[in-house]
């Protein structure tokens, strides 16, 4: 018999955090050994194992399904992650089920940065699309981007010290030739 998901303390409205690599892919858990997630065409079980992201990031249309948990997971690791419950109040339960069993087979726009599987489950769970995983991918942007202004500024230093310092050699090598 296959392993059930309350078995790993899972019930109906919590969040679940499959590991995919390079990213996570979200999915609500309804009850029953089923969950509803957000996915694109190109987020089936192949190409997301051999972390084919870009795919992901190109498409433009995504699919509400209603799926099976060890379909969706595959050989991936996964966990419950009510990610913002020290944040938010979470919808009550049946509510979220609700929910997330009406938007089964709806279509919509899919952003990698915008909107994605985790901004869906989240809107679902606490009725605010947030994505951890594109805040901190901003983050690290913003990191690399001071970084590497902190390293432009540093250059523009350095060149102006010994730019500075060789006008300075030069200065008193005339001044000592005029004496």
């Amino acid at each position: 018999m296959a392993p059930t998901l309350s078995e790993d303390g899972a019930k109906p409205g919590d969040l679940i955090e499959i590991f995919r690599g390079q990213y996570q892919h979200w999915a609500v858990y309804i009850g029953g050994n089923e969950v509803v997630h957000l996915t694109t065409p190109n987020t089936d079980c192949d190409s997301c194992s051999s972390g084919n992201m870009l795919m992901a990031l190109e498409s433009c249309i995504a699919q509400v399904k209603r799926d099976k948990i060890w379909d969706v997971v595959c050989d991936d690791r996964f966990e419950i992650n009510n990610l913002l419950d020290d944040k938010y109040e979470p919808r009550d339960r049946h509510v979220i089920v609700r929910e997330a069993c009406r938007m089964v087979d709806l279509e919509m726009k899919y952003s990698a940065f915008t909107w994605n599987c985790e901004h869906f489950v989240t809107v679902l769970r606490y009725g605010r699309p947030e994505s951890r995983q594109v805040k901190n991918a901003v983050d690290v942007g913003a990191a690399v981007i001071v970084g590497v202004g902190i390293v432009a500024v540093g250059a523009t230093l350095l060149a102006a010290f010994f730019n500075n310092d060789d006008s300075k050699k030069k200065q008193n090598k005339r001044y000592r030739r005029h004496k």
